[in-house]
């Protein structure tokens, strides 16, 4: 059966309606859509003609830019330094040197048969080679069959990642049989010797072949050969020379080849390179920043061609406050007196001395030397130079500080100036007795400066300490009377750093112990230790009226020149004060009073130190110290320190020495002899300087 649909009649041949756009609406989008491809057009052609033609040589500029690497040459010379008479004491030589850079794309092979070949023609110390050198040249040489040496256990455990490939070239090395090396030719020994150098130190640095003693003939060899044998070329390198020999030469410091490892990244981040040449030790280190010469640039032409964009210069110029002449001179005293003193009665453990020669008005060091004396081998002693420990090596001062103790009483108001104390033994319970170094009776404050009372200072620090003092009774004290000195003493330098232009310095010893005979202890200079510049800076302190200067090498930098002369002065190193003392100007002029009759007075014990003529002031000092004299860690010996500070002339100071003699003597109860080596350094030391300077 059949359903019919039912069909709308509405529905029956209605047309379908479709939406149109008449041709106004599509032609006015053609046109608009003309329009903007015009524009777009016009903008574009407009901007070709700017680039192309009104900037075309400005974008070939940037394009050079982009496309140019710029490169550096090698470290350019280091500036020269001088001392202040303007006598060059550091200066650079050219050298020529032959060296070595290693490319990934050459193998071991190819720098094998480069090393044959270079050297035959290289006169070389071929003698240095070691049995090391020889078994690593020959596993590299047969490379291809020294794995048949490692055997399956050990290939093994090289996959099991028990053994790396460091491990596997251990062993190759050590099956290299001495038969092997035996069969080792002349040519293979100098072969193996310059592989050894082409190879040395960090992939990436210029290995040096060599730079002493190279002839015209073996320069021109590689310099005319160097594409013939990749890797290896010449340049004119440059190195450091002291025309003043081994005067000073410590402190002068060491210039690095390549960055030092331990300060590799400090450099890099200052935009050093790897094989850059820095001062790494004292004023070369200190002043680097002033010293470093200014690398050559260059840029890159046509990919291989190198276009020279600036010089290179040497660095500045620096000067020092140093007189090398006074420098040599005291070099030669301290030699001589040590050696002379090496053969007197209780110096078995004595050798060194220091000494230190400034301007107490502004802080520049004007000569300083420290000679230790070691044995010749042949029952005799030479001198070596021991300057360094003018700044790192402490000892127990002695009556030197005593002036800084007197000023301590004079500011609490323990003494006043002009009081009389009696200079007796006294006795605490439970220790030995203190004394001077005889019973000296009654004296004053200046007195006591000049023969060096050590009771005067004992009883002025009971009085600071407001201790109640009974003969072989306990003694109380408050434990504060050792900040009080200690802060007096540091105003003067001790137990501080001076500040001194270098970059090592020691502070001394101190220690938290506040037993109160260590206080008596500290205020005769028997306890805390300082080295000889922070007593060098305590006597300019007095001298100069009370400013502690800053103690100082660098006089003045200058711009490097083409030639000889000194350059621009662009830097001038100003006396710089650390800080005055807090004490009233009569306090310290007291204690300066006293220092004048330490050396002045008939019973001073200071005359002779200095040539009276120059009107000095000092002081003395002697101190009990120890020593290990076995080397086994156990300081077992007692020995004696002498010390001495002075200035002069007393009322306008040109000149502050200081002198120290650690050990000088020692404590042999059968002979009492100790050696004046202190004074008779002073004594020279000061008539060189007078000498220089009437």
């Amino acid at each position: 059966m059949k359903i019919k649909q039912k069909v709308s009649k509405k529905k029956i041949n209605k047309p379908n309606h479709r939406y149109t756009v008449n041709g106004a609406t599509y032609k006015k989008r053609f046109f608009f859509l003309g329009g903007v491809v015009i524009v777009l057009f016009l903008v574009i052609t407009l901007r070709l003609y700017q680039v192309m033609l009104r900037e075309q040589s400005k974008y070939q500029e940037q394009l050079a830019t982009l496309a140019t690497q710029t490169v550096e040459g090698a470290s350019s010379p280091r500036g020269r330094i001088l001392d202040r008479n303007g006598k060059v004491i550091v200066d650079n030589k050219a050298v020529k040197t032959i060296y070595y850079n290693k490319d990934k794309s050459r193998g071991v092979e190819d720098e094998i048969n480069l090393a044959y070949l270079v050297s035959s023609h290289l006169d070389l110390d071929y003698d240095k080679v070691t049995e090391r050198n020889k078994r690593e040249f020959f596993v590299d040489k047969n490379s291809k069959n020294m794995n048949d040496r490692i055997t399956d256990e050990e290939w093994e455990k090289y996959e099991q990642r028990k053994l790396d490939s460091d491990d596997l070239y251990e062993l190759k090395i050590q099956r290299v049989t001495n038969d092997e090396l035996n069969a080792f030719t002349e040519s293979d020994n100098k072969a193996s010797f310059l592989y050894y150098l082409m190879n040395k130190g960090y992939s990436y640095d210029d290995k040096v072949i060599k730079n002493e003693n190279v002839t015209d003939v073996e320069y021109a060899y590689i310099a005319e050969n160097n594409e013939d044998l990749p890797g290896f070329n010449t340049k004119l390198d440059w190195e450091r020379v002291y025309p003043y020999g081994d005067t000073f030469r410590t402190i002068l410091g060491n210039v690095s080849n390549g960055l030092p490892s331990e300060e590799k990244d400090e450099y890099l981040a200052k935009g050093y390179s790897l094989n850059d040449r820095v001062g790494s030790s004292y004023l070369e280190k200190q002043y680097e920043e002033y010293l470093k010469g200014t690398k050559a640039i260059y840029r890159t032409v046509n990919s291989h061609e190198l276009e020279l964009v600036s010089e290179g210069k040497r660095g500045n110029d620096i000067v020092l406050t140093i007189d090398i002449t006074l420098q040599q001179q005291l070099e030669a005293i301290l030699n001589e007196e040590i050696l002379e003193t090496k053969k007197q009665a209780n110096t078995e453990y004595y050798n060194r001395s220091y000494a230190i020669i400034t301007d107490p008005n502004t802080g520049e060091i004007l000569a300083m030397a420290g000679r230790q004396a070691i044995s010749d081998g042949n029952g005799g002693y030479k001198t070596i130079d021991c300057t360094a420990g003018i700044m790192t090596s402490p000892m127990t001062s002695g009556s030197v500080v005593k002036g800084a103790s007197m000023l301590v009483g004079y500011n609490t108001e323990a003494i006043k100036p002009g009081d009389y104390q009696v200079d007796e033994c006294i006795k605490i319970a439970g220790t030995p007795k203190k004394c001077s170094w005889k019973t000296l009776g009654r004296i004053n404050d200046i007195d006591a400066l000049a023969l060096s009372s050590n009771v005067y200072q004992f009883k002025t620090a009971m009085k600071v300490a407001g201790a109640t003092y009974q003969y072989n009774k306990p003694l109380v004290i408050n434990e504060n009377a050792f900040d009080i000195y200690r802060n007096t003493f540091k105003e003067f330098g001790l137990g501080v750093k001076t500040g001194i232009d270098l970059p090592v310095e020691s502070l001394g010893y101190t220690s938290d112990n506040k037993a109160p005979g260590l206080l008596l202890d500290f205020v005769m200079g028997q306890y805390d230790t300082y080295t000889p510049i922070q007593l060098s800076q305590y006597i300019s302190t007095f001298a100069n009226g009370g400013s502690r200067l800053q103690p100082h090498l660098l006089k003045e930098v200058h711009k490097a020149t083409d030639d000889d002369s000194l350059g621009e002065l662009i830097y001038n190193f100003e006396p710089n004060v650390l800080n005055k003392i807090n004490t009233k100007p009569e306090y310290l002029a007291r204690v300066k009073e006293g220092f004048h009759a330490v050396m002045t007075k008939s019973y001073g014990l200071g005359r002779n130190y200095i040539d009276p003529v120059h009107d000095p002031s000092g002081k003395t000092g002697t101190s009990q110290s120890f020593t290990d004299t076995n080397n086994d860690g156990v300081i077992d010996t007692a020995t004696v320190s002498t010390a001495f500070v002075g200035y002069a002339p007393t009322n306008n100071p040109k000149m502050s020495i200081t002198v120290t003699s650690p050990d000088s003597s020692w404590e042999n109860p059968r002979n009492s002899y100790s050696t004046l080596v202190t004074r008779r350094i002073s004594k020279r030391a000061s008539d060189a300087y007078f000498s220089l300077y009437p």
